[in-house]
């Protein structure tokens, strides 16, 4: 098997540009260059996952005769003081006029770093910033994740694999597909890892699926309680804590103010042993619930931190959370991906932030399809809740796609029929 690697573009990646106008430049010396805050982290864990890590960067200010080629190498040398782990810089200190194979986005650097260390660039990711560097990757054959800062310029040729914001989503998202290593094989259930929760407000529903061994929790809140007719909160949450006993299940307060959350979670989480309680990462005044939790978390309540939707609300959940009771963090997955913008990487990242708390579990909250749970199973996420609709599916998991070809055909068949149509 040949080698993988991920290439990093330097300004913008690994340090922060100079941005002019809307415009990225690079710094003008070595004292100039600052890191960005998540490199190092982002770099460890895609050594730790096996991949050569390769620097490829345009610096044409030398051809310009505005920097010298020792400047490029004492930045080059403060990066790698930094970042001991990455393992080249490949330079093109070519201008555009120069006509070289070198300067992205042609793929020169990339094509050359595959000879010499065996690569197989299709295997191989790209992490940039501008258009240059995804061109070059598609160019070379290799996949492309872009940091996208919005800059004054024209965007890549063709769209990337990822379109992230930070460093550390992209090296989520390039984690998670390679732990993915394609699973257009017949995937099996009896496979998964992450752990099914129901999500939903039904009582008989919730009794069919607690007699499903792969169901292993379940979650609910105010709204489904609302749209399955329920006008007793108390009477119907101590119905369902007296039917299932074993297995965790997620109650929402439902209070605005957070002395009368902290109220109703302590009389929740006083129902049952395998109570958790739902927090709201904040109220509707956006003000963080940071405090209630930890308070809450510490003084022994199962607390499940919901509505979450940035990176930066789970550090924050996982830092009031740290050394409290066993605790979960819910995710929106599927709200994040009503906004066109893609999950796994964020949700790759919060899943690096959780693991190195034992008593934290990742929830990925509100799927949209079945598929989502073998995404959620890939990145080592321990929860995916589901609707009863989306559990239905689980039987197609593995269906010949040929017969279901030929069972959508049949249905259409059938219904043209049932229906009277003619021309």
């Amino acid at each position: 098997m040949k080698a993988r690697a991920v290439f990093l573009d330097r300004d913008g990646v690994l340090n922060r540009a100079v941005v002019r106008g809307g415009k990225p430049y690079p710094p003008a010396s070595a004292a100039e260059m600052e890191l960005q805050p998540d490199a190092a982290r982002s770099l460890e864990q895609l050594k730790q996952e096996g991949f050569r890590l390769l620097v490829v960067t345009n610096q044409p200010d030398v051809a310009r005769g505005t920097q010298t080629t020792a400047e490029v190498e004492a930045i080059h040398a403060r990066i790698r003081a930094g970042l001991p782990v990455i393992d080249e810089f490949l330079v093109c200190y070519h201008d555009d006029r120069d006509g070289c194979e070198c300067r992205k986005p042609k793929p020169g650097l990339l094509l050359e770093a595959a000879r010499r260390y065996g690569l197989d660039l299709k295997d191989c990711f790209l992490i940039g910033d501008r258009w240059r560097d995804i061109d070059a990757a598609h160019a070379a054959g290799c996949r492309a994740v872009w940091i996208d800062y919005h800059y004054r310029e024209r965007g890549p040729s063709s769209a990337p694999e990822a379109r992230v914001s930070s460093l550390e989503e992209a090296a989520g998202f390039i984690l998670a597909a390679n732990r993915n290593q394609v699973r257009e094989r017949n995937v099996n259930t009896s496979d998964l890892q992450v752990k099914l929760f129901a999500d939903g407000a039904d009582k008989a529903t919730m009794l069919e699926l607690y007699a499903n061994p792969l169901i292993r929790g379940f979650t609910t809140n105010p709204t489904l309680m609302r749209k399955a007719g329920i006008t007793d909160y108390e009477a119907f949450a101590r119905d369902i804590l007296a039917a299932i006993t074993d297995r965790p299940i997620s109650l929402e307060v439902f209070a605005d103010d957070f002395c009368e959350m902290e109220r109703q979670a302590l009389q929740i989480a006083a129902w049952a042993e395998n109570v958790y309680v739902k927090i709201p990462v904040t109220n509707t005044a956006r003000q963080p619930a940071y405090e209630l939790i930890e308070k809450l978390s510490h003084s022994g309540v199962k607390v499940n931190v919901t509505a979450i939707l940035t990176l930066g609300q789970v550090r924050d959940v996982v830092e009031a959370l740290s050394g409290g009771a066993p605790s979960n963090v819910s995710v929106f997955a599927g709200r994040i991906a009503d906004t066109g913008r893609d999950p796994v990487p964020l949700m790759a990242a919060a899943m690096e932030m959780i693991r190195i708390h034992p008593d934290m579990e990742l929830i990925w909250a509100s799927p949209r399809e079945l598929l989502n749970i073998f995404q959620a199973d890939a990145i080592g996420c321990h929860i995916i809740t589901a609707t009863s609709d989306i559990l239905k599916k689980l039987s197609l998991v593995g269906k010949d796609l040929a017969e279901y070809s030929l069972d959508t055909v049949k249905m259409f068949y059938s219904d043209a029929r049932k229906s009277g149509y003619w021309i």
